[in-house]
């Protein structure tokens, strides 16, 4: 495999953290542009976009979930451990990625 492709394929995981610097839903539109641009040149280029994506529209619903159960006090510990689930499972996406792994999220539900 080529380094270029497992570069382009971290990078589809990494771009999820976009949302963190305030771009409204960056952490699903990073990954899905590179992946829409990028996802013809390899196969494993576009199982990583694929991936990527999935997880962070997954991380959204989760979000929104623990977001409505605020209201019952329950939510705030559920959305602080989806947060920090995200960036701990992002990051070892990233890197297995760029050990030319394709990496598997967990608690992914799968729309692509």
């Amino acid at each position: 495999m080529d380094k270029s492709h497992k570069t382009i394929g971290m990078l589809c995981h990494l771009l999820a953290f976009v949302g963190y610097i305030g771009v409204p839903f960056g952490n699903i539109l990073g990954p899905l542009v590179l992946w829409l641009i990028k996802k013809d040149e390899s196969e494993f280029i576009d199982s990583c976009g694929k991936e990527s994506i999935n997880f962070q529209i997954s991380i959204m619903i989760y979000s929104v979930i623990s977001g409505l159960l605020c209201f019952v006090f329950i939510g705030f510990p559920m959305l602080f451990a989806v947060l920090i689930a995200n960036v701990i499972f992002v990051i070892m996406a990233a890197i297995k990625t760029n050990e030319g792994e394709d990496y598997r999220y967990p608690f992914t539900i799968r729309f692509l």
